[in-house]
């Protein structure tokens, strides 16, 4: 014997609210509690759950009256509620049908001209292999890149800046050298010796 299933979320509300619309009354929810599972087969425990979900969609009103809760909710107020309800997805479809539609034309224009052709067809060969030699010969630029008059020149600067440098740096070691023979009688060759300066040391031409 198989298992009773029990009421989905969605069965309870609407036997919830068919305990409002029968009866046309005021509850509390101990009353509610005790209605739902008798007559509805609702369990106590998730009735407090469904009537405030109902309340929450504004399907069900509620006020405190003294220190009492009260639920209640009317079959004119519920119709009035799906009236609003179908005009409001009413408002929804139309303008979704405004944007479908505009959508529709705005496809249909980027179409224009890409239509399938033989001359189309050509052109998008055409390119592909335009493409492709675009793609070989950056390749083989970035080969001979090396060779580039503006490389070339840009290394030639370069060299001619370190070049400087390199003399400048030069010119302050004569300069040293000269000094420390003048204030301490040091020969050459022991400073060249003293401080590990080869013999061919000398400004680059």
């Amino acid at each position: 014997m198989s298992k009773r299933r029990g009421l989905s979320l969605d069965e309870k509300r609407s036997r919830m609210m068919e305990i409002f619309f029968e009866k046309k009354d005021f509850f509390q929810l101990k009353e509610l509690e005790k209605i739902g599972p008798k007559e509805k087969g609702i369990t106590s425990m998730s009735v407090k759950d469904v009537v405030q979900s109902l309340v929450d969609d504004g399907m069900v009103d509620t006020d405190k009256i003294g220190t009492s809760i009260y639920f209640w909710a009317f079959p004119s107020k519920a119709s009035q509620n799906c009236k609003r309800k179908i005009e409001e997805l009413s408002e929804r479809l139309e303008e979704s049908e405004k944007k479908r539609n505009i959508l529709t034309e705005r496809i249909e224009e980027a179409q224009k001209g890409r239509e399938d052709s033989v001359e189309r067809t050509q052109c998008l060969k055409e390119l592909q292999e335009k493409e492709k030699q675009k793609s070989h010969f950056l390749s083989e630029l970035e080969m001979y890149k090396e060779c580039d008059p503006e490389v070339l020149k840009e290394i030639q600067n370069e060299t001619g800046v370190a070049k400087e440098a390199v003399n400048r740096w030069t010119d302050n070691v004569f300069n040293i050298k000269s000094w420390c023979k003048k204030k301490f009688g040091f020969e050459e060759n022991v400073i060249d010796k003293q401080f590990g300066i080869p013999e061919e040391f000398d400004y680059l031409d």
